[in-house]
C-alpha cells in the first residue's frame, strides 16, 4: 500500500482544502480528501490537447484553463508553432507554486517555456473579457461539467459560460473541455449555442479500463452565440 506524504495544502475561497502530496516518483492532489489528479493517470489530459490541436490551422493563442500537474499544458507546447503563445490560467496559487518547485521533472519544465503565459486567477473571468482572443479554450478544471472542487466551476458550464467560451473564440475555433464521465445536459447545451460537438470516450491511460470523456465543440464563422429554440436542438442519441 502507497504512503504518501503530504507535501502542502492550500485552501480556496469557498473553502475546500488542497492536498498535494507524494509517494516516490508518484504525485497527487486531493481536494477535502478525494482524489482529484494524479501523476499515474494523465493520457486523457494529453489527449485532450491532441484532439483539439488536430482540428485547428495554425493556432496562434490557446488558452488553458486549469494548470492541474502540468501534462496538458507540456501536451500543448509540444504541438503548437514556435510563434504561439499559450496562457495557462489557475485559480490556486499553491498549484503553480508546487508545479515550479516539484513538478518540473513531469512536464519538461513547460512553466519555463518562453511561449508560457502563466495567469493566476479564474478563467471563468479571463474567458469573459477576451471576445474574440483564442483559437483554442482547453478547459481541464475540476472534475468537468459535474464540478468536484468548487461548486463555482460550475459557471463555467453554465448557459452564461458556454456563451462566453464561443465569444472568447476565432472563428473556427475549438472549445475542449476535460470530464470524468459524460454529460448529456452538457452536449445539449453546446449544440444549443451553435457549436458542433464530437463527444469521445478515452481511456485514463494505457490499458486501463477506466474511461474519461472529452467535449470537443467547433464554433463556426457566425458573430455571437444565442441559444437556438428547443425545438430546432438536435436529439442525444448517445
Amino acid at each position: 500500500m502507497d504512503e504518501w506524504k503530504t507535501i502542502g495544502t492550500a485552501r480556496t475561497q469557498s473553502g475546500s482544502e488542497f492536498e498535494f502530496a507524494n509517494s516516490e516518483d508518484d504525485w497527487i492532489v486531493r481536494v477535502d480528501g478525494r482524489l482529484l489528479m494524479s501523476s499515474r493517470m494523465h493520457d486523457s489530459e494529453e489527449a485532450l490537447a491532441e484532439q483539439a490541436l488536430d482540428r485547428v490551422d495554425d493556432p496562434g493563442h490557446v488558452l488553458v484553463g486549469g494548470l492541474g500537474l502540468g501534462f496538458t499544458l507540456r501536451a500543448v507546447l509540444d504541438r503548437v508553432p514556435e510563434d504561439s503563445v499559450v496562457s495557462v490560467a489557475e485559480l490556486v496559487p499553491e498549484l503553480v507554486e508546487w508545479n515550479r518547485e516539484y513538478l518540473g521533472k513531469l512536464s519538461d519544465n513547460a512553466l519555463e517555456d518562453p511561449r508560457c503565459n502563466v495567469i493566476v486567477g479564474d478563467v471563468f473571468e479571463l474567458i469573459k473579457g477576451s471576445p474574440r482572443t483564442f483559437d483554442v479554450i482547453l478547459l481541464d478544471v475540476d472534475n468537468g461539467p459535474a464540478a468536484l472542487a468548487q461548486a463555482r466551476n460550475q459557471r463555467l458550464y453554465s448557459d452564461v459560460g458556454v456563451r462566453a467560451c464561443h465569444a472568447a473564440l476565432r472563428p473556427e475555433g475549438v472549445l475542449a473541455v476535460w470530464s470524468s464521465g459524460h454529460n448529456a445536459r452538457y452536449e445539449r447545451r453546446l449544440e444549443s449555442f451553435g457549436f458542433d460537438v464530437e463527444v469521445i470516450r478515452i481511456a485514463a491511460r494505457v490499458g486501463s479500463r477506466a474511461r474519461h470523456v472529452l467535449f470537443l465543440a467547433k464554433r463556426g464563422f457566425e458573430d455571437t452565440a444565442s441559444p437556438r429554440p428547443r425545438s430546432a436542438r438536435r436529439p442525444n442519441l448517445r
